[in-house]
């Protein structure tokens, strides 16, 4: 199964980009057939699209180019599923074993989630109910996606 994570925000070279690169490359050794992608697309600036309606309408359209129309969509929102490590590598054993071809994660911008794509979403997660800046989320998810892995494969990473 194929893991896109799909975010707005492109990533510059820095620390943030060395530790996701870091975790998807130890989750890619672990999952042996599993493919890890991000696909970035650019933040709408607030000059360009007045609303905030607007910036999300503009940035859902980009995120939703990326997808695969045979993705399972897992949404990140704060008003999601609160869950633990176990039940997100649950959540990615039960897409692959239903036969899922990609699972497809997407991280709004600074106004969240346009709420077509979290209507269209398979599952839609909470990393907590803090909020993060988008950057960090795909550090948080990239952890988790790796832990999954671990979880999955019996690797002691994860003692909880």
């Amino acid at each position: 199964m194929r893991i896109g994570i799909h975010s707005v925000g492109r990533f510059k070279k820095g620390p943030e980009r060395e530790i996701v690169d870091r975790y998807l490359q130890r989750a890619g050794k672990l999952g042996s057939n599993l493919g890890l992608e991000i696909r970035p697309i650019r933040e709408v600036p607030e000059a360009q699209n007045g609303t905030v309606d607007e910036r999300r309408s503009a940035e859902a359209q980009g995120l939703s180019r990326g997808l695969s129309d045979r993705a399972a969509i897992v949404a990140l929102d704060e008003t999601g599923t609160l869950v633990t490590s176990v039940e997100f590598a649950d959540l990615l054993a039960r897409l692959r074993d239903d036969g899922v071809p990609e699972a497809g994660f997407l991280i709004g911008g600074a106004d969240g989630l346009d709420p077509s794509l979290l209507a269209g979403a398979k599952h839609t997660v909470a990393l907590g109910r803090l909020t993060w800046p988008h950057l960090l989320v795909r550090v948080l998810l990239s952890e988790q996606i790796y832990r999954a892995t671990t979880i999955l494969s019996g690797h002691p990473y994860h003692r909880g």
